[in-house]
């Protein structure tokens, strides 16, 4: 049987507020345990929440940015449940009416098509603790710096058919929530991750199969990995004859293996109920206006943009503008040289391989921008080759300077491009290899291209930081010469 993948994803992303969603709490993260939670994140009795507005600012925003219905009037539910990471018994949560409604996004998918891809809505809600294993042999211990942090949780409509589209769904989202500054999009600490919804059905059929629900993968590649094996497992169940049962899943990257976890709770578990401590949160147009106001350049527009005004191939423009810091980068490096071709192949070549090598993000990179415009600026009137520049690029990175101009002095990297200096160059290397330049004049005029590798290697061995294309325009004349 043919089956077809259905699959919705739950992103949580955490708001970069300062405080929590109802306390004056820090959100700051890394901070000793249970240092950052007070009464009201505790539920003491007694206290009452107070909205924090800056997180309504960002989930407007980010509503905006995918051009979504914003709910005027949201009210928070309590969703009732007992975890020990939750002391107050039940989440503050929004479910009937959501600060963020339908909406849409369009991912680039590897063939080169765009999909468009259905935001169900986004609201806001808080986070719950987390359990701690490390250091309590035997049993679990509980932080609550975490407990009230806000989120917007965003559900899409189930339109995903496979896993890299969710994966590319997920990259998407976190582009346009960093862009934006509502998240800092930080996958270790866990400021986005991700539930996916998974079902099988016949293709054809128009019924939904039986869900399963993988919970808080923070990785895009844990996102399409879990995906995957959750489909091959589904599919072996039902191609046995077995039926899925509806129930959440956790995925273990070192096995490479979705878990049972426990059945997949409904929303009348859950016992909603509007939140009686807090109001409804009534906005206007002159608000949402306001909030307009403030979105930047977006990730599609700026694409868009490094293709049509700086000439840039559609692949390399998604690539670079798909993350705000290194957009950003690269504009600055680019403007210092007038040349935004050359700098993107930097960007996407020496630059990305040293952030891959030292799994670091563009901010922490030791070459800054105004850095690497000049080496491009170098490059470009001649004062340094290509291998030059790259042993730059290198000495910046190890901490050998700061100084590009320096660097390039202390290296002895300056280009030799006069004709004269390279001509006694080349007239010694070809003296010293007389059985090379037989071969060469043996060799038929349509093969001589290649033969011509060992003089050119030879020339720069001999004199470091010569002009490669001098080089060859007076090899080829020498060599002519001679035969």
């Amino acid at each position: 049987m043919e089956w077809e993948v259905v699959i919705g994803l739950e992103i949580h992303a955490q708001l970069s507020t300062k405080s929590k969603i109802f306390s004056g709490s820090s959100t700051a993260y890394g901070a000793e345990a249970n240092t950052q939670a007070n009464a009201v994140d505790l539920g003491l009795p007694g206290v009452l929440p107070v909205f924090n507005e800056e997180a309504l600012r960002m989930a407007v925003k980010f509503g905006l940015a995918i051009d979504a219905e914003i709910g005027k009037k949201s009210v928070f539910d309590r969703k009732n449940y007992f975890y020990p990471d939750s002391p107050k018994g039940y989440q503050t949560t929004q479910l009937h009416h959501p600060i963020v409604g339908m909406g849409h996004i369009d991912i680039e998918l590897d063939d080169g098509e765009t999909r468009r891809i259905n935001v169900t809505r986004a609201h806001l809600e808080e986070d719950a603790g987390k359990s701690v294993h490390e250091g309590f042999d035997g049993f679990s211990g509980i932080d609550l710096n975490r407990a009230g942090t806000p989120l917007i949780e965003i559900v899409s409509e189930p339109e995903l058919r496979s896993a890299k589209e969710a994966a590319a769904y997920f990259r998407k989202m976190h582009s346009i929530v960093t862009y934006l500054g509502v998240c800092d999009g930080d996958l270790s600490q866990g400021s986005m991750r991700c539930d996916c919804n998974v079902s099988l059905r016949p293709k054809g059929q128009e019924e939904f199969g039986t869900r399963t629900e993988i919970k808080n993968v923070n990785s895009f590649r844990n996102v399409e990995r879990a995906i995957e094996v959750e489909i091959e497992r589904q599919m072996d169940v039902l191609e046995d004859g077995g039926v899925i049962v509806q129930e959440t899943r956790l995925y273990d990257a070192d096995k490479n293996e979705t878990r049972s976890m426990r059945s997949k709770e409904v929303a009348n578990d859950y016992r909603y109920f509007p939140c009686p401590d807090l109001l409804p949160v009534i906005i206007d147009d002159n608000y949402i206006e306001a909030v307009r106001e403030t979105l930047p350049e977006l990730p599609d527009a700026k694409r868009a943009r490094f293709v049509k005004d700086h000439g840039l191939s559609a692949t390399d423009a998604a690539v670079i503008a798909s993350n705000r810091d290194l957009a950003h980068y690269f504009e600055d490096a680019a403007k210092i040289a007038n040349d935004y071709k050359l700098a993107a192949n930097w960007v996407q070549a020496d630059v990305s391989a040293a952030l891959n090598r030292l799994e670091i993000g563009i901010t922490e990179l030791a070459v800054n921008a105004e850095q690497l415009g000049r080496i491009l600026v170098l490059i470009k009137d001649n004062t340094l080759n290509n291998g030059g520049a790259k042993e730059v690029f290198n000495a910046l990175l190890e901490g050998k300077g700061d100084n590009v101009d320096a660097l390039v002095d202390s290296l002895g990297l300056k280009q030799v491009s006069d004709t004269g200096a390279i001509e006694a160059i080349v007239e010694q290397v070809l003296a010293d290899n007389a059985k090379l330049v037989e071969t060469y004049l043996a060799t038929p005029e349509e093969k001589r291209g290649k033969a011509m590798g060992p003089f050119i290697g030879a020339t720069r061995k001999a004199a470091k930081g010569v002009n490669p294309q001098v080089v060859m325009e007076v090899l080829k004349k020498k060599l002519s010469e001679l035969g």
